[in-house]
């Protein structure tokens, strides 16, 4: 029993850094960047509060515990921003190793439990991670549209940028939020 906390503690301890790990994207006021686990906890309550915009199919509590380790390994690997340029390949296997090395810490239960969810979110196929996937994707536009446009003037991002990466894993996760954004979207960048 020991031993099996003193690995959960580690794993704890790890997560700590996530904390550390500053995002592209800025808090709706612009005071700072905002960090990979305040964005992990704001996407969480993103799907509870937007649960109902999910299909019948999706378990919310399993998309929570999605969005709750979908960053973790950003410790190892970095954010990596939709907008960047970035070498996907590269940046995959970083972050593959970062889930084998953090996930790896914990018992072996939960290194499986917990990767298995990292794998299906990754992989972005069933209605559950289809759903994280979409509030994921949801948070930053909000926030941009609410800070007149945050990091979009950073990446020079255009509304064929966001239609392309942000629409369609919304549109594909959950729909009825992607008709209520994309309008907001075409009217900021129409103006």
């Amino acid at each position: 029993m020991s031993d099996r906390i003193e690995a959960q503690i580690a794993f704890l301890r790890e997560a700590d850094q996530l904390k550390s790990v500053l995002r592209a994207s800025r808090l709706i006021d612009l005071s700072r960047f905002e960090n990979s686990a305040e964005h992990s906890w704001h996407v969480m309550l993103y799907a509870l509060v937007l649960a109902d915009q999910a299909g019948p199919e999706v378990d919310i509590s399993r998309v929570l515990k999605m969005l709750l380790i979908h960053d973790i390994v950003e410790i190892d690997a970095g954010d990596s921003p939709i907008h960047g340029q970035v070498d996907s390949a590269a940046q995959e296997a970083a972050e593959q190793a970062a889930a084998d090395r953090l996930f790896g810490l914990l018992p072996d239960d939960q290194n499986d439990d917990f990767r298995a969810l990292w794998d299906e979110f990754e992989a972005g196929e069933t209605p559950d991670a289809r759903f994280a996937k979409a509030i994921d994707r949801v948070q930053t536009p909000v926030a941009n549209l609410a800070s007149g446009g945050g990091s979009w003037r950073d990446y020079d991002v255009t509304l064929k940028k966001l239609d392309q990466r942000v629409g369609q894993p919304i549109s594909r996760g959950a729909p009825g939020l992607w008709h209520w954004l994309r309008p907001k979207l075409q009217s900021f960048f129409s103006s």
